[in-house]
């Protein structure tokens, strides 16, 4: 009787071992000295999940945290686990953004997951991720349902999707995780934007192709105050590559000193001409007062318009330079 129980749990795994015949690259980036403390705990829950329900996997591990090597770590895990890892060792320091970059242009997999090491005691998020690409999706991110952020720093975040939303085409979703599943086309042409300036969530937006989100209640265990710095950089490169916000605010700049402009010369010639200015207050012009304030005026108001003439300039010349492609093909069908 147990024989039979054993066959036909045998059989029914490798049913769902055949429906997800892929090859499967897991990307992780090593940032913080507290994804080193975590790594054997990560390795060994991930180890199950890959082995159990994909026909082939590897990891990749961007070490970013170059002060610290994952070795000592990885040494006590099992040999056939080790012989699935790969890790990058970068020389220097990079901005997060990049490193994730460093380890999508060595993955060889059907579907790549970039997989925060925060969600370590979950790793079977990875699952919940391939499976919604069943639904014919090629973008599959992790977007939390709440994302507890302190008081002290709320107003950054709401202000800066409030730009993303306002000033530029971009749909970044505000509860979206760095975690996520991309598929090898999607991946390909993400490849193709060689932008020095990035900010990921803006490259997978500017990508396109079928997402989706898959709302979790889990949290990655990380520090939102202790990474805050970077995150505020990212942002200033997300404002100024990714939006016209700059440029809106010197258009609004240089209307108001338009308006102020206007209303100076009227109040100095009012003064002039009444000895009255527009508040009804009481003033003796002095001689060359009203030339010299229509001519600060005139100037000032000539000068926002420049500068706002040179932004529009550097921004084509910006976005020239950045030679992002003009379009991206997601399929061709012929009937």
């Amino acid at each position: 009787m147990r024989k039979d129980g054993k066959d036909k749990n045998s059989s029914k795994f490798l049913s769902f071992a055949a429906m997800n015949n892929s090859f499967l690259t897991v990307v992780s980036v090593l940032h913080t000295p507290g994804d080193m403390r975590v790594l054997p705990e990560f390795m060994r829950g991930l180890w199950p999940v890959l082995q159990g329900h994909f026909a082939d996997f590897e990891i990749i591990l961007v070490n970013n945290c170059t002060e610290l090597s994952p070795d000592e770590y990885l040494r006590p895990l099992d040999p056939e686990l080790k012989q699935n890892i790969y890790v990058l060792q970068l020389s220097a320091r990079v901005n997060r953004n990049h490193a994730v970059v460093a380890g999508l242009d060595r993955a060889n997999g059907d579907y790549v997951v970039v997989f925060e090491p925060g969600f370590y005691h979950k790793p079977e998020l990875i699952l919940d991720l391939f499976a919604k690409t069943r639904e014919h999706f090629d973008i599959v991110y992790l977007r939390g349902r709440s994302r507890p952020i302190s008081l002290k720093f709320r107003p950054f975040y709401k202000a800066f999707y409030y730009i993303l939303r306002h000033y530029s085409q971009l749909r970044v979703d505000e509860g979206a995780y760095d975690t996520r599943i991309i598929s090898r086309r999607a991946l390909n042409s993400l490849l193709r934007l060689r932008e020095n300036l990035r900010y990921m969530k803006a490259i997978y937006s500017i990508v396109g192709y079928n997402t989706a989100a898959l709302d979790t209640d889990q949290k990655p265990e990380w520090d939102e105050e202790d990474s805050f710095n970077e995150r505020f950089g990212t942002s200033l490169v997300a404002i100024t590559s990714y939006t016209t916000f700059l440029r809106s605010l010197l258009l609004w700049i240089f209307m108001f000193s338009l308006t102020f402009l206007i209303a100076v010369i009227v109040n100095a010639l009012k003064v002039k001409f009444t000895g009255v200015d527009l508040l009804g207050n009481v003033g003796e012009p002095f001689s060359g007062w009203t030339f010299l304030v229509v001519l600060i005026s005139v100037f000032f108001a000539a000068t926002c318009l420049n500068l706002y003439i040179m932004s529009i300039y550097l921004s084509n010349i910006y976005n020239e330079i950045k030679q992002r492609p003009l379009y991206i093909i997601e399929s061709i069908k012929r009937f």
